[in-house]
């Protein structure tokens, strides 16, 4: 391809909002234009990644699965069948059509494959069955920001499998694992596996593919002693220690905090570690009689994780409570709450990291006072969950050693669902037996786009980026110094003529620009080889520069055209 007859609007500077590289040099290097918050258009350079991309992931997906192509636009039935019509609330874009008939944009199609596999299985001899698909999903992103990481429309590779039982469910999985690691590995990217929170998703296993990043949304837990990597959200780890004072008896007494609200102030004021004193947390959360109050109880120098209070409340939905709701149920404002004497029983949650613990310093339910001297299942009866955010430093339950957090990318999720969306959508097949049997289903998906974006976040400096070859827009440009020059315009058909032969795919920057211009636009747009073709042509020698060192080196020609370069 020609460089002047093709369309790479680059630009020397990218719009101010424009925050992580990827987004920055997809903009500059001509591959993307936004058409609103969230919309972008793939130019020719990134449309040519892409396809690359999803040929990777086609090629690798074909020896496990066969490839479908369903509908984006979903009747609500579907998913009003799953609960999840509700359950995604804003994030699932909806319409009506003429007739006033609830329709949605799907961002996943667990309930489109689970409804076909209703119409169309019949028997335990049909299964297993893996399908999949490269689709265009919309999610009605609150806060579209990164780029295309955190986009309202995007392209996934989703894939859902059937099997009669957990032992097939297993197979099928661990097929997805292998596959999605070459994957992987043949777009050039340096990754970690790391375990998941299944979320909206549900099942009982899903396992993460993250590339680490500073423009990543996520963050991992990794212990560089013994290989464990969790998302932040399924993370485990043990706190810090800190000691107690000699377990006694005796009631807690109260005290007064007049001001203190904070785990800060409080532990200011009495001299005591954060670590010594308890968070108590208010949730609304949603049953069948309307909301609850639930009390959650952390160490005061740790975090609660909603995702994991999201598993410990069965995945039930679950707000932050209102002041006047933490009054209601409690009778002290936010500050003085604690899982001691609350107004009216309360269920409560407390953290792991608290068994064993005594003599603690909590809310009074009083405001303006504490409590001291408070020790959990003595005082007050929780029940046990793992509820705290891991933090870097914390250490590993495998070995013991420090564990690092990390912000990551994830372009890759691989879960097993179970049998609710079978269930949900009347999946069932005759087995063994005679018996009716609803099969198990996994789903497993992988965004395109991301694995661009991961690509350039690993591999750019000040200048540019470059990409793995097998992604590349074109795997080599070649660029004359002086097309005016005879030997050299000779020179440059002759070595994009031989590379042509070759297969590689090509650039050829024929612009009537000065050589400065070509070497940095080449530079920005992500080719991983440059053959400059300048002085030394007529004596039958290029340069080639490989773009991710820099190293240049001098070759003949007649290497090049021998494809020994």
């Amino acid at each position: 391809m020609r460089w002047s007859q093709s369309f790479i609007p680059t630009v020397r500077e990218a719009p101010a909002d424009a925050e992580v590289a990827s987004h920055i040099f997809l903009l500059r290097a001509g591959y993307i234009r936004q058409v609103a918050a969230g919309l972008y258009e793939y130019l020719p350079l990134a449309w040519r990644s892409l396809l690359k991309i999803q040929a990777i992931v086609r090629r690798e997906m074909d020896t496990i699965a066969q490839e479908f192509h369903m509908p984006a636009l979903h009747p609500a039935e579907l998913w009003q069948a799953s609960g999840r019509w509700e359950l995604m609330g804003g994030n699932l874009f909806r319409l009506k059509d003429r007739f006033q008939r609830d329709l949605c944009l799907g961002m996943t199609h667990e309930e489109a494959m689970a409804a076909l596999a209703a119409k169309e299985l019949r028997s335990y001899k049909q299964l297993p069955q893996i399908w999949y698909q490269i689709q265009t999903k919309f999610r009605d992103e609150p806060r579209p920001r990164s780029g295309l990481l955190r986009v309202r429309e995007f392209i996934m590779k989703d894939a859902y499998s059937f099997d009669l039982n957990e032992a097939g469910l297993d197979v099928s999985y661990q097929k997805h694992d292998r596959v999605y690691r070459r994957i992987f590995d043949a777009c050039g990217l340096r990754y970690v596996a790391v375990e998941a929170h299944s979320g909206a998703m549900g099942g009982s296993q899903s396992q993460e593919f993250m590339v680490l990043g500073e423009a990543g949304e996520d963050l991992v837990a990794l212990c560089a002693a013994c290989g464990y990597a969790a998302n932040l959200e399924k993370a485990q780890a043990h706190p810090a220690p800190v000691a107690d004072p000699e377990a006694a008896g005796g009631a807690p007494e109260e005290f007064a905090t007049p001001h203190q609200r904070t785990i800060a102030e409080v532990s200011a004021l009495t001299g005591e570690a954060p670590g010594r004193l308890a968070k108590s947390l208010v949730y609304m959360v949603e049953e069948e009689s309307g909301p609850e109050a639930v009390l959650v109880v952390v160490r005061g120098d740790d975090e609660a994780s909603e995702a994991k209070l999201g598993t410990a409340l069965g995945g039930r939905e679950f707000r932050p409570a209102r002041p006047e709701e933490i009054v209601d149920a409690t009778g002290a404002p936010p500050g003085s709450v604690g899982p001691v004497k609350a107004r009216r029983p309360l269920r409560i949650l407390a953290d792991h990291a608290l068994r064993g613990r005594h003599h603690l310093i909590v809310g009074a339910n009083r405001e303006g006072f504490h409590l001291r001297g408070v020790t959990p299942g003595e005082h007050f009866t929780p029940e046990w969950a793992d509820l705290r955010e891991v933090r870097s430093g914390n250490a590993c339950t495998k070995c013991g050693a420090p564990l690092t957090v990390s912000k990551a990318i994830e372009i890759g999720h691989i879960f097993k669902l179970g049998r609710k969306y079978s269930h949900a959508l009347g999946v069932s097949v005759q087995d063994e037996a005679g018996s009716a049997a609803e099969p198990i289903m996994g789903s497993y998906g992988i965004g395109i786009e991301r694995i661009l974006v991961a690509a350039i976040e690993q591999n750019c400096d000040k200048s540019g980026f470059w990409l793995p070859r097998s992604i590349a827009p074109y795997s080599v440009i070649v660029t004359p110094t002086n097309l005016g020059d005879a030997a050299i315009a000779a020179a440059s058909e002759r070595v994009v003529a031989a590379l042509t032969a070759q297969g590689e795919d090509v650039l050829f920057d024929d612009r009537d620009e000065r050589a400065g211009v070509k070497f940095k636009d080449a530079d920005l747009i992500g080719i991983p080889r440059r053959i400059t073709v300048g002085k030394k042509a007529a004596q039958g020698i290029v340069e080639v520069v490989d773009r991710a060192t820099g190293a240049m080196r001098e070759v003949e020609m007649s290497a090049i055209e021998r494809a020994d370069w």
